[in-house]
């Protein structure tokens, strides 16, 4: 399994994309990772006794976080994520990762790999810790914006075979997102694609609230991009004023201090399970190529699960399953 990893994408890079895929090959020893980026800042990041299944593709250029998507794609040919995006396309590797920009990453899949035929819109999935020791997948979470009825629904099926792939759900219960739970509720939107999904092959057990998305109402929660990305950044500030308050309050007394060595155990476990970087990346489903985007602030150890996600999202040939269930409707519009 080869794996081609942006080098240069993300918050910490190129220090944690190094780490990060010589941990995954420490873990995985099968696999091979090809670093993409200046070789002039990766090397000094790289062990003296480099893990055999790295290599280093070296890149002149870089997508900066600012720079506008399809201009930075166009016109720098060799930066990393390009690059990266390009060998996949070229099936010299089997899936590429990014932590980089997101809208470039998004705009590279789909002019250098490609939608996947039958596809309209690509999503952008991401996974919600709940409190039933899963996690709900949640599509679209920012590729698109604006979405119709029908990306609605490709985003169900491909977010259920996913689940049911990767993740192992058996049987996977689809939800929409929604203002409430009846099914006169909501937009024009959500109103024109509720009877599309309760007629599809999915596992639709109709509309879920963003507060009950956390107590695990589903395992897979379908959304336009705005709403979805609100409710994901909503999230993850959330968690982190929590997390912030709490240690504020455990170091603000000696008493307080105490009670936190005693909690610490607990602790740990629960912020564990609320961490995005113990959930790998996020796929982005609907292209040719598997690509996932990992987490803008990614660590060492986030990079690392997400390159034994994009690993396990090829291996199982997820893509090959969306296809077939794409051909099937297709087949059983036409009868």
């Amino acid at each position: 399994m080869r794996i081609a990893l942006d080098a240069m994408g993300g918050d910490n890079a190129p220090r944690s994309t190094v780490e990060g895929a010589v941990q995954a090959c420490l873990a995985d020893p099968a696999l091979k990772i090809v670093l993409v980026g200046d070789e002039a800042q990766v090397k000094p990041h790289l062990p003296e006794q480099l893990p055999p299944g790295i290599e280093l593709l070296h890149c002149s250029e870089v997508i900066e976080p600012d720079d506008e998507p399809v201009k930075a794609v166009r016109r720098k040919k060799d930066a990393s994520m390009v690059v990266a995006v390009g060998l996949a396309r070229d099936e010299k590797v089997d899936a590429v990762i990014s932590a980089g920009n997101t809208g470039a990453l998004m705009t590279a899949g789909l002019l250098i790999a490609g939608r996947m035929q039958g596809i309209e819109r690509p999503a952008l999935a991401a996974l919600f810790p709940n409190m039933k020791s899963k996690a709900t997948l949640v599509l679209d979470v920012g590729a698109n914006m604006d979405a119709k009825p029908l990306h609605l629904l490709q985003y169900a099926i491909m977010g259920s075979l996913y689940a049911e792939k990767v993740l192992g759900y058996d049987r996977p219960t689809v939800a929409l997102l929604n203002v409430g739970t009846e099914e006169a509720k909501g937009n024009e939107l959500t109103k024109a694609v509720y009877p599309l999904l309760a007629a599809s092959n999915v596992n639709f057990i109709g509309n879920v609230e963003a507060r009950d998305v956390l107590d695990g109402m589903c395992d897979v929660l379908v959304c336009d991009g705005f709403s979805g990305n609100v409710m994901l950044k909503s999230m993850e500030g959330a968690v982190s004023t929590i997390f912030s308050q709490l240690k504020k309050e455990f170091l603000s007394s000696f008493v307080n201090k105490i009670a936190a060595a005693i909690l610490k155990p607990s602790l740990t476990r629960f912020k564990s399970r609320l961490d995005y970087s113990e959930y790998g990346g996020a796929p982005l489903l609907g292209l040719r190529r598997p690509v996932v985007k990992a987490h803008g602030s990614s660590n060492a150890h986030a990079i690392k699960n997400a390159i034994l996600v994009a690993s396990r999202f090829a291996q199982l040939d997820v893509n090959g399953y969306v296809q077939k269930e794409m051909e099937a409707g297709r087949e059983s519009e036409r009868e």
